[in-house]
């Protein structure tokens, strides 16, 4: 009677632990698009952005301490996240010499920082998602914190990185791998995403497209009433079908608009030269600017992490890990079809 007992009981937790099994696969099996991009939340993006863009960090300014440490934060974060670095075991960095920063008055060398997810069936196909890191630095005392521009764009990556790692955990990694490259020397010139294109990691032949990340936190005051959006430069300039493939990825996942209004050929602000997507453009990668537009602390000092919109901005980053994701799963590789 007792080792009946014994066996029954045995039997039961080991059916218990077969069920238990089965839910978690189920659940994993069951995970879509949809429920990565849930994953990254305005409560995780804040947090990043009060570390990121505090004054500890002193600015960003290329070449400082303050910038060697945002570095650190960011390599940190793919470590630990088991994101791993894209060519050498451990190597993050992609040492800029101080002699390629030929505007600032005392130079100083630099790093972009670079993490990689190999693609599961097209790992030579890669697409680069971009942002960049670095700010102004400090003037009499005064920290510039760049929260908006561009801790926004940086921190958003960090949670579209870990979301597809999670992917990739639950057998669910994409086709085509993804190259999350965070510039070095925006604000003085685009030097960082130059000095990628000039040197980069994987053939520029092979980059599928650029989708770059700058100030995604904000409202422009031009937008109060319809704060609801992003906008988009470049999608068409390249690919009419990365166009496309954006337009449909925002109507089936998204609520944001779309709005085009500085991808106008005569906008006089010229934002589609004026950040990091450019350098790629330049070679024939077709390319998508994301950006909320300038506002009342652009380039001060109370650019800080509590004015951020972090509903707003999850909902952004969430748009751009969907249009990534699509791109990188697709059947056929991004075109550029216009010259």
């Amino acid at each position: 009677m007792k080792y009946s007992f014994i066996l029954g009981l045995l039997i039961l937790l080991g059916a218990c632990n077969s069920t238990q099994k089965s839910t978690n696969k189920s659940t994993k099996d069951s995970m879509s698009a949809k429920d990565y991009a849930n994953t990254i939340t305005a409560e995780d993006l804040s947090t990043h952005l009060y570390a990121f863009a505090s004054d500890k960090m002193e600015g960003r300014m290329t070449g400082s301490s303050g910038q060697k440490m945002a570095a650190e934060y960011l390599k940190n974060f793919y470590v630990e996240h088991g994101i791993q670095a894209p060519i050498n075991k451990g190597a993050y960095f992609q040492d800029i010499p101080a002699s390629y920063f030929s505007r600032m008055n005392d130079p100083k060398g630099s790093e972009n920082v670079v993490a990689f997810i190999p693609g599961s069936e097209k790992p030579d196909e890669v697409i680069v998602l971009s942002a960049h890191y670095d700010h102004v630095g400090m003037e009499n005392g005064e920290v510039y914190n760049g929260a908006d521009d561009d801790g926004s764009g940086t921190v958003s990556m960090l949670e579209i990185a870990e979301a597809f790692q999670q992917a990739v955990k639950d057998g669910k990694g994409p086709k085509r791998s993804l190259l999350f490259l965070h510039v070095t020397g925006e604000e003085i010139g685009l030097y960082g995403s130059r000095y990628y294109t000039e040197n980069p990691l994987f053939p520029l032949e092979n980059t599928v497209c650029n989708l770059n990340t700058d100030m995604i936190g904000r409202i422009d005051p031009n937008k109060a009433d319809n704060p609801n959006y992003i906008y988009l430069i470049g999608s068409d300039k390249l690919s009419q079908e990365l166009h496309d493939v954006s337009e449909a990825v925002a109507k089936e996942y998204s609520d944001l608009e779309l709005d085009y209004t500085f991808n106008d050929e005569n906008d006089p602000n010229r934002f589609y030269y004026r950040s990091d997507h450019y350098n790629f453009a330049k070679n024939n990668i077709p390319v998508i600017f994301y950006f909320n537009g300038v506002h009342e602390d652009y380039h001060k000092p109370t650019d800080t992490p509590d004015k951020i919109e972090y509903e707003l901005m999850s909902k952004r980053a969430q748009l751009i890990f969907h249009t990534a994701w699509e791109v990188a799963n697709r059947e056929g590789r991004i075109a550029s079809d216009k010259e």
